[in-house]
């Protein structure tokens, strides 16, 4: 249950606060128009992120990373160019254009439906994954009607309905306040996650060494990360700007009217507007609970196996075929020349072959991976891994590391691990 709750908010909050805050700078507009091609946008990523979420599930066809670099790189790209129309820097440029010049309307449209690809493109990034949660509720042959799956449908429910209604009062608590401080806000939360969403890119096109692995980037790419909760927290401060200055402006505003039924009609708003208030400090705090203590307490019984024996014989590691073919992870242990300890993990994959690599990737570090009802997870992301594909570059797949089968036992260069040691420094 908690790990569904910690899921849902974790990966759904911070397009949950851009979105409130994208409707609400919409919302000023006041023109149908601007709202339904927002709308549009809106409609046209969710359904999008449903069909993508139907292919993952049902066939091979999608790559998961490929599909985050584009949608990322269209929202980066279109979420420069809101922040460009909203402070006057690109309209009339856009609008001296020949092209333009003939269609002035269509100008004036032209910021509309960049803010609409951008929801778009952050719903179709976030949603497949929200999508695909209640599908890993119960394994195949397993009934629906159990414990456990009540347990986990209580958890993405809780956490579906936090970041809801965190969103929705964000939305509210905007409409409220002026505009160029709105602007200033989004402005602000989209640079945050334009810096996250550039991380996130970086990592794919890294781990699939489509750009060059230089050192520097790479700390700089596991540091953040590793802290990658950092920009949600930055979001969260960001946003929560809207209802402290909300509730603070509304002291500052006489209760009493010209008449008993304005001064009603004034103490009325200044109740809700602090009820929306209460209701997006009361969902951040609930959502720093989640994930802090809670995920702590989730987390604190993920401990890695110990190292189990092997021979070293001189430059080579030797390990029985009958240590490591019950299926199961075996992680060994090598002290390298600078005492740094280089872990790595052997799994039998099928008849024939072994998984192989560092108890370590290039995209979350040497955080190290445990088993879990028969499944290898990383214990920094929680992804399971398909253990067919262990021993093979990507993804968060373990850094392959080479072998030979000699005389019924595996035989491991300590080379390999020398080379490999400074990714467990």
């Amino acid at each position: 249950m908690l790990r569904y709750l910690i899921q849902v908010v974790e990966n759904l909050l911070a397009t949950g606060i851009l979105i409130a805050l994208l409707w609400a700078l919409v919302n000023k507009g006041g023109e149908g128009s601007r709202k339904r091609r927002a709308l549009w946008g809106n409609a046209i990523g969710t359904g999008a992120a449903l069909i993508l979420a139907v292919l993952r599930r049902t066939t091979a066809l999608i790559s998961r990373g490929f599909f985050n670099t584009w949608t990322l790189t269209a929202a980066i790209i279109f979420g420069i160019f809101f922040i460009l129309f909203q402070w006057e820097l690109l309209r009339k440029p856009l609008k001296r254009m020949p092209f333009f010049k003939k269609r002035p309307l269509l100008a004036e449209a032209v910021p509309d439906y960049v803010s609409a690809v951008l929801m778009g493109a952050l719903l179709f990034y976030a949603l497949p994954t929200l999508f695909l949660y209640p599908t890993e509720f119960a394994l195949a042959g397993e009934s629906i009607f159990t414990t456990d799956f009540l347990f986990k449908l209580i958890g993405f429910s809780a956490g579906l309905l936090t970041v809801i209604l965190i969103a929705l009062a964000l939305y509210k608590a905007g409409k409220a306040l002026p505009e160029k401080f709105l602007k200033i806000l989004l402005t602000a939360a989209l640079a945050v996650n334009i810096c996250n969403q550039g991380i996130v890119i970086v990592q794919f096109l890294l781990a699939r060494r489509i750009i060059p692995m230089i050192r520097w980037i790479f700390r700089i790419i596991v540091a953040a990360a590793n802290n990658n909760i950092v920009f949600l927290y930055a979001l969260m401060g960001i946003s929560f700007l809207l209802p402290l200055v909300l509730f603070f402006t509304g002291l500052k505003i006489p209760a009493a009217g010209k008449n008993p039924a304005e001064s009603r009609k004034i103490r009325a708003k200044l109740r809700i507007n602090r009820r929306w208030c209460a209701t997006v400090t009361a969902g951040f705090i609930f959502s720093v609970l989640i994930l802090t203590v809670i995920k702590d307490y989730t987390e604190r019984g993920v401990v890695l196996s110990p190292a189990e024996p092997m021979t070293l014989a001189g430059e080579e590691i030797i390990i029985p075929i009958t240590q490591v073919e019950d299926g199961h992870l075996h992680r060994f242990v090598y002290t390298a020349s600078d005492n740094t300890e280089v872990r790595f993990i052997v799994i039998k994959k099928n008849a024939v072959a072994y998984g192989v690599g560092l108890d370590a990737c290039d995209i979350c570090g040497p955080t190290g991976y445990y088993e879990r009802k028969n499944e290898v997870i990383c214990r920094l992301c929680d992804v399971v891994m398909n253990i067919s594909t262990i021993g093979f570059k990507g993804g968060c797949n373990p850094v392959p590391l080479a072998y030979a089968l000699r005389s019924g036992s595996m035989v491991i260069e300590t080379a390999n691990l020398e080379n490999e040691k400074n990714r467990f420094k």
